[in-house]
Parts: structure tokens; sequence; C-alpha cells
């Protein structure tokens, strides 16, 4: 189990979280993702060092780079002073990395940070790379793009809300734990019928359409998984083991999810930009990747 989740945190080191930085237009982040690739590197040699000064040492330098970005909230949160559903996803994307890197530099140092054993510390790490990161930024980007209606707010706000109530239940209990994966199960299922429902409906592009259904296909079994995982830690039922939810939950959620979502919100930029006059382009970013989805896609003749 140690060496796939491992290579679960380091697909979300060097590929889930440059790509979506990529997709948040924040100033300063251009900076950080110049220099992330040498951060990841620090903190994916870590993983694969044994437990000791080293291993602690380069993943300190993944978790400040950790830091760095979620420095960049309150900062937003200052220069927009909006606290409107996506931007708290939004928000929320840029400060849970900063958990993954605290709880790796714990785990490689062999400390148990507030007194969690190791195992739950190393699976810290991918869950607020991936439910964390990766899920509350598809979610303030899919409340941009959706139609008129109520699913796309509840879903920007019940992801983040979800994921953070999971973390509170790390110190709480399992019946805390198991509250959050409830509210983080109904707002996946939401960014998945929205999703399926408003973006992969109006895509013109077979590639992009594909990438935004699988995204949205596989998050109905992987949340299954998770909700039967946290009710039988609750309840004492039959339920999956940890190397279990990490070859199927982890690694559909991972690959599955966060790397088509992300991979389809790019060529979703990357089309709007294409079919936009050059001078335009709006930058990268929820706000603007919205506006210009639903440009290209009025231009390409479906409703936005």
């Amino acid at each position: 189990m140690t060496t796939l989740v491992d290579l679960i945190v380091v697909l979300g080191m060097f590929v889930v979280v440059p790509t979506g930085l990529a997709l948040i237009d924040e100033p300063g982040l251009r900076r950080l993702r110049r220099h992330w690739f040498v951060a990841a590197t620090a903190g994916a040699v870590a993983l694969w060092l044994p437990r000791g000064a080293a291993a602690t040492a380069l993943a300190s330098a993944y978790a400040l780079a950790t830091l760095a970005l979620a420095l960049h909230a309150p900062r937003r949160l200052a220069r927009t002073r909006s606290l409107a559903p996506g931007e708290i996803a939004v928000l929320t994307a840029l400060v849970t990395p900063a958990v993954a890197g605290t709880a790796l530099v714990a785990e490689r140092s062999g400390h148990q940070l507030f007194g969690f054993d190791l195992q739950i510390l190393s699976l810290t790490v991918p869950h607020f790379h991936f439910a964390g990161f990766a899920a509350a930024l598809v979610a303030g980007l899919v409340c941009r793009a959706a139609r008129p209606g109520r699913a796309g707010p509840l879903a920007a706000l019940s992801v983040p809300v979800g994921a953070l109530l999971v973390l509170a239940g790390y110190f709480v209990d399992d019946w805390a734990e198991l509250a959050g994966a409830v509210v983080l199960t109904a707002g996946m299922w939401l960014v998945a019928l929205v999703t399926w429902r408003d973006l992969r409906t109006t895509t013109p592009d077979r590639t992009t359409r594909t990438l935004l259904g699988v995204s949205a296909a596989v998050l109905v079994a992987t949340m299954l998984l998770a909700l039967s995982w946290a009710l039988g830690e609750a309840t004492g039922l039959p339920h999956p083991t940890l190397a279990w939810m990490a070859a199927t939950h982890g690694l559909g959620n991972a690959l599955g999810f966060a790397l088509c979502a992300l991979l389809a919100w790019r060529r979703l930029r990357d089309e709007a930009a294409t079919h936009s006059p050059a001078p335009s382009v709006p930058a990268p970013g929820p706000t603007a990747t919205a506006t210009a989805t639903a440009t290209a896609t009025k231009e390409a003749g479906t409703p936005a």
C-alpha cells in the first residue's frame, strides 16, 4: 500500500497541483508555479528516503512551498473581498496543500503529530492534495460555469466544508468523520451532476467531453467507497481495508476524477482562448475560465 500511496502523492505534487494552479487567476501564483517543480522534487525524494533528518529536511522544503501557496488565500480574500461559494472553494484549494505538507513533515520525521499514528499521517498527504486541493478547485470551477440554480453553489460550499469536517473528525471521533464524509460525498456528487449535465453536454470537443464524463462518472463509485469506509469505522460494520481503499477510492479519485477533470478544464481554457480575440482573452482562473468557456460554447452554437 505504501508504494501506491507514494505514487499517488507524486502525481499530486508534480501534475495535479501545478495544473490546478494554472487555472487560478491570482497575482503571484505564476512565480510560485515556476519554482513548484523544485519543491515537488524535494517532496517526492523525501517519500522514498527512510524516515530521518534527510527526509524531514526535504519534506520541509515542500511544506514551505505549500505554506507559500496558503498565504495567497488571505491576500486573495483581501483583494477580492468575496465569499461567494465559488470563491470559498478556491480559497480552500489554496490552503489545503499546507495540511498535506505539514503531515508529510511529521510522517517523514516519525513524529506522531497531535497523537495520530504514522499511517494516518501518510494517508493525510494524498487526501489533502486530492479531496482538498483538486476537489475544492474543481468545485469552484464548476460553480462558476454551471447553469443558474442551486447545484453549483451547493457543490462549491459542500466540498470544502466536507473536507474540513473530515479533518475535524480526525480530532473528534469516527462519527464526526462520518458526518464529514457524508457532506463531502454530497458535494462531490453535485460536482459530478453539474459536470455531466451542464458542461459535458455543451462542450463541442470530443476529448474534453470524454474527460469530463469520466471525471463525473468515477465519483459515483469512489465516493460510495468513502462512505462505506467511514460508516464502517464509526459503527464497526465490515468495510474495506485501507490498502483496498488506496487501490480503489484513492487511485480512482486521483486518475479518474482529479487528473481527468483538471485536464478537461485546461482544454476548456485553451479552447476558449483559441476562439476569443487575443486582446480580450481573460487570464486563466475560476471566474475567467467560466467566462471563456461560455464564450467558446456560444461561438460553437451551444448554450453555456
